[in-house]
């Protein structure tokens, strides 16, 4: 290809807007609307239609293209196919439905029946687990199996013989197949009743049922030892678990045998059990009823409880007098009452409405309070060296347990009955503190004066008074007593609370109690209770033992208090996070001030006392970071540290804000997202500054302007991302340049030129390494957009910033096969056509561009024109090299292409040497067949526009052209 002669076409930017506005055509609002689809009615009869019935369908007319994913799926949706497969697969799975879900479904029904309000016993098994543990050595009985095998008896029958076995198997247990583990720690005791879990649900898989309820038998007789006492309540808990998992295998298993051949409905009667059922229940309880010890016995009947809704209606009814009855026996007060709070579990669940029974339940454990300091619990305690108050925390699960299920959807008087009970007993404090926690926070909150009173009255040396205000704290946390009374109420209860000695005691109790505070009085009360905190968790560094609760003070005055000037002006409230001495917890604390400040803080502050207090929780989590820090953590600090500097406003004192955006600068100097915020934040305060002097600056604020583009100057290079580097680079060029700054304008595009080279040539995205060149490429265009309204330097020559662009372009280390540096040079050319014009296409006010400068000097033009012909031959060459390798066709053809529509839209095809460098183009990537049709025919309006606006000289051209898009679109009418 020859040498061209490039010569831009003058171009009237406001003739060609008005020309390629769209007409305005007048639409009625009743035919039609943008947003309204477009019905069709398919007149075509569906095969197999009804008679008389009419088939329509919102298809597509002939002119309007089908969709294509509509047609790939014949009408059908896939997601509809699977649902209409699944509703008529339903009965086939609900046919062969396995017990277990049937049991899980049931389960879930019953759940219901009690209602979401009701705290189930699985959240407090974790609680409890945590809660009650021993460093003692325990021991455990682990079931051997039968040794026996005696051969049936001459002339006895089948039937008989297996019942012989079965029972001499259960027998078996009591004659010493059994052996004892000792000095197991806590966690091999839970990991062997696991195992005695597990081998009772592999029993009952392979048809041992014997096996497995002697198993049963065995875990619950572990119920009777109490010799390491402080471990009673988890050993209940994980006993009952086993018993949990049998009585669920046994319903399930008779649920089972009346489900053939359609299930049993869950409102079932026993008309509904067939008599095969019947029997195989009563066998059940019959061997239950033949184990000899009272407490085996009782736990397992009580498991398989809900088993009796197979035999008869009254069954429930009947029984659970019967075995609340029967608890009497029991001599150990610790062991009778959590026998007690097992059978509430599963009355509970089975027949919430039996309420008389589990009223009678507690009213029997009211009996055996006086067992409690009886010589024989005493004598027990002082062997194992356990404190009195210890021993009755021990009560406390169990207590509460069946307060709770008595206290559901109790009416308010059964509360008052319960504390005429309390009074009765002396006030004691173990039942007292089980009845505020169980019955609903707003009755207890009505009578939170009574409740005080006798509190008061309790003896203090079996249970510490502290504790309960502490339930009496968390009631009136959820609810609200009368107004009258609620500072006497504070005054009484911290009276308590602040003699408590124990560090440990007193913040548990004090934390509950500052939510109290919080909802019902002001920063001065507030502030009281965080000085009594700070003077008892000082002393000794008590605090250490205790930042969870010191965090949890934090966030209940968070959760009232919005408001961070009256937040920080409580005197207390720094010294209070002063507590806090470990990093973690130290950053974590304030992490959720600031969470706060963000999410409640909606206005913009200048307070300097806000001011202050968050820029010292900033700094402390900004200091928390270091080299081993992960990236997410850094870049959650970030943002938590930018969201404070968004909501900081000086107003009109500008300076002000500059002042605190450099001590911002020097104080999170180590978080590269806050810096690059306070650059956006101060090129802001200087576009608010033009926009306050409407453009027009004073002496003062230029200089001011000029500070804000020295500070976005000096920050830029501690940055160490190189993309973040050119982009506020060439950001801050343009704020610059807006307000009159041309030398530091002019800094600021040299500055983004010199790094150029400094780009890699990939980056890693999401972990992964790609390319920088889509980056490049949309910098350089980004930036060749800004030289057009950017004046030349007096002193460095004409174009002197498009030519240092370009060489750094030429000069950089691109890809191998890589058309990026060419492309660049065909983005360009738009460029130097439009500097050639009389007028630009856009400019900045008060900022004369090279076309003032230069008034259309020819040695501009002539400079611009000598520019775009090298960059047109560099260009040209490149594609010759492209064009020797049968793989580069595809890319020369597409380059070509775009060769091809810059020189048709800012080239004067007049010049006959240009025209036919735009036909060669054309024919030029039209070659090899790579080019798409459709970007071909997008070029008929360019062309069509070129054709008003050359003389009849190109014409000629034009027609050629034409005739080329015949030959390559022939579907398309020209």
């Amino acid at each position: 290809m020859a040498a061209v002669q490039w010569r831009s076409r003058g171009r009237n930017y406001e003739a060609e807007l008005q020309r390629c506005r769209p007409e305005v055509a007048l639409v009625e609002f009743g035919d039609y609307h943008p947003l309204k689809p477009i019905m069709v009615t398919d007149t075509k009869t569906r095969h197999g239609a009804r008679k008389g019935s009419t088939s329509s369908s919102s298809s597509s007319s002939s002119s309007v293209p089908p969709d294509p994913l509509s047609s790939m799926l014949d009408g059908t949706d896939p997601l509809s196919m699977f649902a209409a497969a699944s509703a008529s697969e339903t009965p086939a799975i609900s046919r062969s439905a396995s017990a277990g879900d049937l049991g899980r479904k049931r389960k879930e029904k019953e759940e219901e029946a009690v209602g979401a309000d009701f705290e189930p016993w699985s959240s407090k098994r974790g609680e409890i687990l945590a809660r009650f543990t021993t460093t003692e050595k325990l021991s455990i009985n682990l079931f051997m199996g039968s040794d026996r095998g005696k051969a049936p008896s001459p002339g006895s029958s089948a039937v008989s013989e297996k019942v012989r076995t079965r029972l001499e198997e259960l027998d078996d247990l009591e004659e010493g197949s059994q052996r004892e583990l000792l000095n197991l720690s806590q966690q091999d005791y839970a990991n062997r009743i696991e195992e005695l879990n597990q081998s009772l649900k592999e029993a009952w898989a392979s048809d041992q049922k014997v096996k497995a309820l002697k198993i049963v038998i065995q875990c619950s007789k572990l119920l009777s030892d109490t010799s390491v006492i402080q471990f009673y309540p988890s050993k209940f808990v994980l006993i009952t678990d086993i018993l949990d998992t049998f009585g669920q295998l046994v319903y399930d298993r008779i649920w089972s045998m009346c489900s053939d051949p359609r299930p049993l409905p869950d409102s079932f009667t026993v008309d509904d059990v067939n008599d095969t059922a019947k029997e195989t229940c009563l066998n059940w309880f019959f061997k239950i009823a033949s184990i000899r010890e009272l407490l085996p016995r009782l736990y397992v009947e009580a498991a398989i409880l809900k088993c009796n809704r197979f035999l008869n209606k009254s069954g429930i009814q009947e029984t659970l007098p019967r075995l609340t009855a029967m608890i009497k026996g029991i001599g150990d007060p610790l062991v009778a009452a959590y026998t007690r709070a097992y059978l509430c579990r599963v009355g509970v669940e089975v027949a919430p409405h039996l309420k008389d029974s589990l009223n009678q339940n507690f009213f029997d454990l009211l009996g055996t309070f006086r067992q409690i300091g009886g010589e024989s619990v005493r004598k027990q305690l002082a062997l194992q060296r356990v404190e009195a108050p210890e021993y009755l925390t021990l009560y406390s699960p169990a207590i509460s347990w069946i307060l709770q299920c008595i206290a559901y959807r109790a009416p308010e008087p059964l509360l008052t009955e319960m504390m005429e009970r309390c009074k009765k007993l002396g006030n004691n404090a173990l039942l007292l503190n089980s009845v505020m926690r169980a019955f609903r926070p707003e009755f207890v909150a009505d009578r939170a004066t009574d409740f005080i009173g006798m509190i008061k009255d309790c003896d203090e040396a079996g249970f510490p008074k502290h504790l309960l205000f502490g339930s009496l704290g968390r009631s009136l946390a959820c609810a609200d007593p009368p107004e009258s009374e609620r500072l006497t109420i504070l005054n009484e209860a911290w009276k308590v609370i602040t003699k408590v000695r124990s560090p440990r005691d007193y913040v548990n109790c004090a934390e509950i109690w500052v939510e109290f505070t919080c909802r019902h009085f002001t920063k001065r009360e507030v502030n009281t209770i965080l000085a009594d905190i700070i003077k008892h968790m000082t002393p000794d560094r008590a605090f250490e033992d205790a930042y969870s609760q010191l965090q949890s003070v934090i966030r209940k005055i968070l959760t009232y208090f919005h408001d961070f000037s009256v937040l920080f002006s409580m005197e207390r409230f720094l010294p209070f996070l002063d507590m806090f001495q470990k990093d973690s917890v130290r950053v974590e604390v304030c992490r959720s001030i600031m969470e706060i400040f963000i999410k409640h803080q909606l206005d913009l502050t200048r307070d300097p006392v806000i001011l202050n207090a968050m820029l010292h929780i900033c700094k402390t989590m900004h200091d928390s970071v270091n080299a081993l820090t992960l990236e997410d953590e850094r870049r959650s600090l970030a943002l938590l540290i930018i969201g404070f500097i968004r909501m900081v406003s000086f107003g009109r004192d500008f300076e002000q804000q500059l002042s605190f955006c450099v001590e911002a600068r020097a104080t999170f100097c180590n978080l590269e997202p806050v810096l690059v915020q306070l650059i956006h934040t101060v090129n802001q305060l200087a576009m608010e500054t033009r926009r306050v002097m409407r453009g027009s600056h004073s002496r003062k604020t230029a200089a001011f302007v000029r500070a804000c583009a020295a500070y976005s100057f000096i920050t830029i290079p501690s940055l160490s991302s190189i993309f973040s580097r050119l982009s506020l680079y060439l950001l801050s060029g343009q704020v610059a340049l807006a307000n009159q700054c041309l030398s530091q304008a002019d800094a600021f595009l040299k500055a983004a030129v010199s790094i150029l080279p400094e780009v890699p040539r990939s980056i890693s995205v999401e972990g992964k390494l790609r390319s920088s060149e889509s980056f490049l490429l949309d910098f350089t265009n980004n930036f060749l957009a800004m030289l057009l309204v950017v004046p030349d330097h007096p002193e460095h020559g004409v174009l002197y910033l498009v030519r240092g662009l370009l060489n750094m372009v030429q000069d950089y280390t691109w890809e191998d096969n890589s058309d990026a540096k060419v492309r660049v040079y065909v983005s360009a050319l738009p460029l130097l056509a439009a500097m050639g014009q009389e007028t630009y296409v856009y400019s900045v006010p008060k900022v004369d561009s090279n076309e003032t400068l230069y008034g259309g000097d020819p040695k501009f033009l002539s400079e611009i024109n000598k520019l775009c012909e090298t960059l047109i031959g560099q260009i040209l060459d490149h594609l010759k090299v492209l064009g020797r390798d049968e793989q580069g066709t595809r890319r020369q053809g597409a380059l070509a292409f775009s060769l091809f529509g810059v020189l048709l839209a800012h080239g004067d095809l007049r010049n006959n040497k240009l025209s036919q460098l735009a036909v060669n183009l054309w024919n030029l990537s039209h070659k090899h067949g790579h080019c798409e049709p459709r970007v071909s025919v997008s070029s008929r309006p360019r062309l069509t526009l070129a054709e008003t606006h050359f003389s009849k000289t190109s014409l000629p051209v034009i027609i050629e052209l034409f005739s080329h898009l015949a030959v390559f679109c022939p579907q398309i009418s020209y």
